[in-house]
């Protein structure tokens, strides 16, 4: 018998969950091609490795931008290797699929997701909302008529969404989170430092000494590498926490607006609901120091990170899972 699979299919990382076996897979979201010949490199974590470093005719490609998918051919060689690198199928069937998807998706980038899982080998394909999806892997029952507030941060989008009685009731999705502050920690250091430097550094950068709390006393300091502006040479600098909070600050506040739009349109019984329960962070963005804090200080509600953030939608979509294949074994009884 296949084994059924929930898909966190980031933009930064791709999350497999095997039902009965938890999390069975944790990669980048990179594909290494050679653009000659259009053959398959490396895919994953080996690929990640490549980035910035590849010859001309290696390209290593992220193929989903926003949360979405960008290059179609890409993501469904991506899916394919993964799926097949987990040997999931069965015999004669295939495994049921639960792809989390953000919230506010088109229809085509709906249509296109759908393809891809189904072209890379699954059988029956779920799409869910990435929020309500996070919000079951962080543990928080959903199914109640409470209100819950949820505020995903992953690479390529940030999902803000109200749920109450297994529904959402009011959401927003930004395409500002993880990439979007990398991207911003490059430009401050250009500006500021006349320095050049890749994403990658800016990852590390952000993941170090990153800060989202202005208010943060204790100051770290880094070495950073790159190349100077105007020589052209390698060069490094010392860079300090109080500069990356203050590149990562426009990023922060623009999630910190979105979560006020989405209480602004809550009814008053779930928003009172929200003071009492506090609202729970999950995705990588969690995980930068201090976004607790400041997010908890501009909407005054007690703001809580889930216990593995990174986790929480892999986890929720196999949640998901079990509950529809019980549903579908008492249908038939």
């Amino acid at each position: 018998m296949a084994k059924d699979i929930g898909i966190d299919l980031g933009t930064a990382n791709v999350l497999i969950y095997v039902t009965g076996k938890g999390i069975v897979l944790n990669e980048p979201s990179v594909v290494a091609i050679d653009i000659k010949t259009n053959k398959l490199l490396a895919v994953g974590s080996e690929a990640y490795r490549m980035v910035g470093r590849t010859p001309s005719n290696i390209r290593a490609i992220r193929p989903l931008k926003d949360g979405v998918i960008s290059d179609f051919d890409v993501t469904e060689k991506m899916l394919t290797y993964f799926i097949n690198k987990l040997s999931v199928k069965g015999f004669m069937s295939k495994p049921k699929t639960m792809i989390c998807a953000p919230t506010n998706i088109t229809n085509i980038e709906r249509k296109a997701i759908i393809q891809a899982a189904e072209k890379s080998g699954g059988g029956k394909v779920y799409i869910e909302e990435e929020p309500k999806v996070a919000a079951i892997g962080a543990g928080m029952n959903i199914f109640q008529p409470r209100g819950n507030m949820v505020i995903d941060m992953g690479g390529g989008t940030s999902d803000i969404a109200v749920l109450s009685l297994g529904d959402i009731v009011a959401s927003k999705s930004i395409r500002i989170a993880g990439d979007v502050m990398n991207t911003d920690i490059v430009a401050y250091i250009k500006d500021k430092h006349s320095l050049i430097i890749g994403e990658h550094t800016a990852e590390k950068i952000k993941m170090s000494i990153g800060t989202a709390d202005p208010e943060e006393s204790e100051v770290k300091e880094m070495e950073v590498r790159g190349r100077d502006v105007i020589g052209g040479m390698p060069r490094s600098i010392t860079l300090n926490s109080k500069e990356v909070q203050e590149a990562l600050s426009d990023a922060v506040k623009q999630i910190i607006d979105a979560a006020k739009d989405v209480l602004e349109v809550v009814p008053p019984e779930l928003a009172s609901d929200i003071v009492d329960r506090g609202i729970m962070l999950t995705g990588g963005g969690a995980l930068l120091k201090g976004i607790d804090h400041a997010i908890s200080k501009e909407l005054t509600v007690p703001v809580l990170i889930s216990e593995s953030p990174l986790d929480n939608v892999a986890k929720g979509a196999g949640a998901l899972l079990e509950h529809i294949n019980k549903n579908d074994d008492k249908s038939k009884d």
